[in-house]
């Protein structure tokens, strides 16, 4: 006779568990995580593998991000309840539906129009009614709607993102990975309320690259 298997709540409490224990403390993200079935984000192939802290290949070349990694640069924002929150690369979803749960509103680009098509659908499935979601180059950000309390960058911008930085509020967060190699340097901008900005280093992280324009896809 096989053994039952672990229901979804019991490998979800254990990855919760395991984002804990690398420094993931924060009670209000954890819960984000946990509030959010990560297997809904995940392709077919791979959703045996949902609950595991790794990236998973998605669509267009991309990759659902590791929870560690979604939960670490969720940390480093410090999302409060009524931030406004830019998001650049949709990708899944996933990151997006996790910060939706912590702020008034998400404003998330995705240059992929098959990827934003598909998240846009997991958000009504789940009904975050507070993502708002754009079809362009993440690159620069949505001026129309700043400046945000908060940026996350989910590709690896080749230097300092300064077209977003600008669009973000004198004493606002930005956390983005910064590098042109297959290793970048996770970064965290807070800004001073003068024009400037403290950098702080989180560590190195794999990111596909940020890309100008839109993607054209057949």
């Amino acid at each position: 006779m096989s053994e039952p298997q672990d229901t979804p709540r019991e490998r979800m409490a254990r990855l919760i568990l395991a984002l804990r224990s690398q420094g993931v403390t924060d009670p209000r993200v954890l819960e984000a995580i946990e509030k959010t079935p990560r297997e809904l984000f995940t392709p077919d192939l791979f959703k045996e593998r949902a609950f595991e802290d790794s990236a998973l290949p998605i669509a267009c070349g991309q990759t659902i991000s590791q929870p560690f990694i979604v939960g670490l640069m969720t940390q480093a924002l410090t999302i409060e309840p009524r931030a406004r929150v830019l998001e650049i690369g949709t990708g899944s979803g996933y990151q997006t539906a996790v910060l939706s749960r912590l702020s008034r509103l998400v404003y998330t680009v995705e240059r992929y129009r098959t990827l934003m098509k598909e998240a846009e659908e997991r958000f009504r499935t789940l009904g975050l009614i507070n993502v708002i979601t754009r079809f362009g180059d993440g690159g620069e950000g949505w001026a129309e709607q700043a400046p945000f309390d908060r940026i996350m960058v989910t590709a690896a911008a080749p230097e300092e993102p300064k077209a977003l930085l600008a669009q973000l509020k004198p004493n606002g967060v930005l956390v983005a990975p910064i590098g042109k190699g297959p290793v970048q340097s996770l970064r965290r901008y807070a800004g001073d309320g003068q024009g400037g900005f403290k950098v702080e280093l989180l560590g190195d992280v794999r990111f596909v690259p940020l890309l100008d324009g839109v993607a054209r896809e057949l």
